[in-house]
């Protein structure tokens, strides 16, 4: 039998959403290498930067378990902990979309034993080269062979927008048609504009994707679940779960695919008071 919650995807952003912190400046800050970091920054992109600083490290003689180490300090609320374990357990199938890199995203993940709850990871790739220096790619170049993504609103190494587009087409081929996307800064809101009617976007209160929804309201067609902070977001991954009642108790039928142009008028308004009533804030 196939789990209720499988037609749900949760997309999450990293640095600021998932950790409070942005895992590039701790390490950065953390290893004492602020100063360069500082004075190189006008001069390169900011991949190209993170690269440099890594060769930096390795000049300095820190090698990658210090890294590891560093990265294992980032602090990670409980209640994101338990609530993407309990997002998982309920069948959403959780993703992660980030600028971060490979190396750092899996090494916080799997420190917090949260490696497993998801599916994708989306990411800058990162790797150890021969002399054990950590290498930063870009991810755009990486995937797509190209310097530009024509995005005018993302930074030049990774459009958001343009990796939702590409997940939703694989996850519609797979059955699954409700997203939800969790995240903080203006990247996020060219992915937030992807979303459908019957998504729901989770901006993070006090943090550019907020503003930008609020003032761009005629640009997304999707429901919108603030954030405030870890506890607060971590309350409202443990609330999905709720769902599944909410799916046997609704005729079939309801739930029309995204891509399907023939919604009636009853069905639009049942799934749109369902995903308003999806993630309810606690009284």
């Amino acid at each position: 039998m196939v789990h209720a919650m499988a037609r749900v995807v949760v997309v999450f952003d990293f640095d600021k959403t998932i950790i409070d912190c942005d895992s590039d400046n701790w390490v950065v800050e953390q290893l004492g290498i602020n100063d360069i970091f500082t004075q190189l920054l006008p001069t390169l992109p900011w991949n190209s930067l993170m690269d440099r600083m890594m060769m930096e490290l390795h000049s300095q003689k820190k090698t990658i378990q210090d890294i590891a180490d560093c990265l294992k300090q980032v602090p990670l609320h409980p209640k994101i902990i338990s609530g993407i374990k309990s997002a998982h357990a309920s069948g959403c199938d959780l993703r992660i979309v980030s600028d971060a890199n490979t190396i750092f995203i899996e090494t916080i993940l799997k420190h917090y034993g949260l490696m497993d709850c998801f599916s994708e990871i989306i990411t800058n790739p990162s790797y150890v080269d021969e002399e054990g220096r950590l290498r930063i790619l870009h991810y755009h170049h990486h995937h797509f062979n190209s310097s530009a993504h024509g995005c005018t609103i993302c930074p030049p190494n990774m459009c958001k927008g343009l990796v939702m587009e590409t997940m939703r087409a694989s996850v519609s081929a797979e059955g699954k048609s409700q997203f939800v996307y969790v995240g903080d800064g203006t990247p996020d809101f060219c992915a937030a504009m992807k979303l459908e009617q019957g998504d729901i976007v989770m901006p993070r209160k006090n943090f550019p994707l907020r503003d930008l929804i609020y003032n761009n309201k005629n640009l997304i067609k999707a429901n919108i679940q603030e954030w405030s902070d870890g506890e607060d977001l971590g309350t409202k991954l443990q609330l999905i779960d709720a769902i599944e009642e909410k799916c046997s108790s609704l005729k079939p039928g309801t739930f029309v695919p995204a891509d399907c142009k023939l919604q009636t008028a009853s069905s639009i308004s049942a799934r749109d008071s369902f995903a308003r009533n999806l993630l309810p804030v606690p009284r």
